[in-house]
C-alpha cells in the first residue's frame, strides 16, 4: 500500500497511472481503478434477489424464433420504468454465456442492494444475425447483428418490459467479440445508446480511425464510454489503440487496465462490476454515490473520485491525500502543479 500527501495549489490537477513491471507500454488509465472486492459475484443470503429467465421472441429481421436471457432487478414492478443494459457475449458463446460464466444476477443484486448501482434490466441475446449456435464463429454474423439489435431486441424489450424507451436509458456492453460489437454498434448509433462499454474487445472492433464518425458529437452525446482490458490479454493492443485514439480526439472515456488480467471471466466480471456502477447515473446521483466516510480528522473525498473511492482527500490546508495499492511492484506517478513550478512533478 502506498500513501502520499503533497502540498497542492488551489486548482489541483491530479493524474494517476499504473504500469506493471515487464510491460513496455500498457497505456495509461484515466482513473486508478481497484479490483472488485472479494465476494462481489457471489450469491448473498438475506437479501432480495432479481429474476433471470429465458424468453423467446419473434425476429422480424432474420425470421424465426430467437432466445434471450433477461435479468430483472430485485422488486421489479410494472409500475416503475427501468433502464436497460444490452449485454453481448463472445465468439464462442450465445445468450447463455454471461449467465453461466459471468454471474450478472449476483453482481447486480449485490450492487443494487448496496445502492451502488441503479436498478436496471439486463437483456442478453444471441449476438448472431441469424441466431445460430455457439459453434458459428462467422464475423459477418456478429457484424450483421446490429440490425437485429435495433430492429428486434430493443423493440421487444420496450414492448414487453417496463422500461424507459430513450437513449439516456439504453446501454450496450459486451465481452470479447461482444465488446467489439458494443463499440461498433454503440458508437455508430449515438441516438440510440448513451452508455457504451467494451470489455477485452476482439479484432472485430472497427479500426480506431473509423470507429467514430464525428468525435465532437460523440463527446457531446455519450454519457459513458468505457474501455477495459487485462494487461496480459493477447488482444490488449486493440483496447489500447482505441484508448489512444479517444485521447487524441478528446473523447471523454474511462480506460481501465486490469493488472495481470487475461482473456477470461475473471476480467469480464470485474469490468461488469465497475461499468454497471457508472451506468444510468444522473450527475446528482453520482455525487451522492461518492459520499463515503473519511478517516478521522480528514475532509470528505472529492466528488470526482472513481467508484466512490475514499481518496483523493482535500483538507482545508490544500494537502491532497490518497491511497493506492501498487500490485506486483508497480510504479505510481503523480502529476500536477505541486508548487514545484511549471512542469513540476512528484512521485
Amino acid at each position: 500500500m502506498r500513501h502520499a500527501t503533497l502540498p497542492a495549489a488551489c486548482a489541483l490537477l491530479l493524474a494517476l497511472s499504473y504500469a506493471s513491471l515487464g510491460s513496455q507500454d500498457q497505456g495509461k488509465q484515466d482513473k486508478a481503478t481497484p479490483l472488485a472486492p472479494k465476494g462481489f459475484d457471489a450469491k448473498r443470503d438475506g437479501i432480495e434477489h432479481g429474476k433471470i429467465e429465458t424468453i423467446e421472441y419473434e425476429s422480424k429481421v432474420s425470421g424465426g424464433k430467437r432466445k434471450m436471457v433477461i435479468y430483472t432487478p430485485p422488486g421489479y414492478s410494472k409500475a416503475i420504468k427501468y433502464p436497460v443494459l444490452y449485454l453481448l457475449h463472445g465468439i464462442g458463446g450465445d445468450h447463455n454465456e454471461w449467465p453461466k460464466g459471468g454471474a450478472p444476477g449476483n453482481i447486480l443484486d449485490n450492487l443494487i442492494t448496496d445502492k451502488k448501482a441503479v436498478p436496471m434490466i439486463i437483456a442478453m441475446p444471441n449476438g448472431r444475425a441469424k441466431g445460430g449456435p455457439a459453434s458459428d464463429r462467422s464475423s459477418a454474423e456478429f457484424a450483421g447483428f446490429e440490425k437485429n439489435l435495433l430492429g428486434d431486441v430493443i423493440p421487444y424489450m420496450e414492448s414487453n418490459y417496463s422500461v424507459k424507451a430513450d437513449r439516456e436509458h439504453r446501454a450496450v456492453a459486451g465481452l470479447s467479440m461482444g465488446g467489439g460489437q458494443s463499440l461498433n454498434f454503440g458508437l455508430n448509433n449515438l441516438d440510440t445508446f448513451a452508455w457504451v462499454g467494451g470489455f477485452s474487445s476482439a479484432p472485430n472492433t472497427k479500426s480506431p480511425a473509423s470507429l467514430i464518425k464525428d468525435h465532437a458529437e460523440a463527446a457531446k452525446k455519450l454519457r459513458l464510454l468505457y474501455v477495459g482490458c487485462g494487461d496480459k490479454d493477447g488482444l490488449f493492443n486493440i483496447s489500447q489503440n482505441v484508448h489512444k485514439m479517444l485521447d487524441e480526439k478528446k473523447v471523454p472515456h474511462v480506460y481501465n487496465v486490469v493488472p495481470g488480467g487475461a482473456h477470461d471471466f475473471k476480467v469480464w466480471k470485474n469490468e461488469l462490476y465497475f461499468f454497471t456502477q457508472l451506468a444510468f447515473r444522473e450527475p446528482e446521483q453520482q455525487k451522492k454515490a461518492t459520499k463515503v466516510p473519511s478517516p478521522a480528522g480528514e475532509t470528505p473525498p472529492v466528488p470526482t473520485n472513481f467508484n466512490s473511492s475514499a481518496h483523493l482527500l482535500m483538507p482545508p490546508e490544500l494537502r491532497g491525500t490518497w491511497h493506492l495499492t501498487a500490485v506486483q511492484g508497480g510504479k505510481v506517478e503523480v502529476s500536477g502543479d505541486f508548487e514545484l513550478g511549471i512542469g513540476g512533478q512528484g512521485n
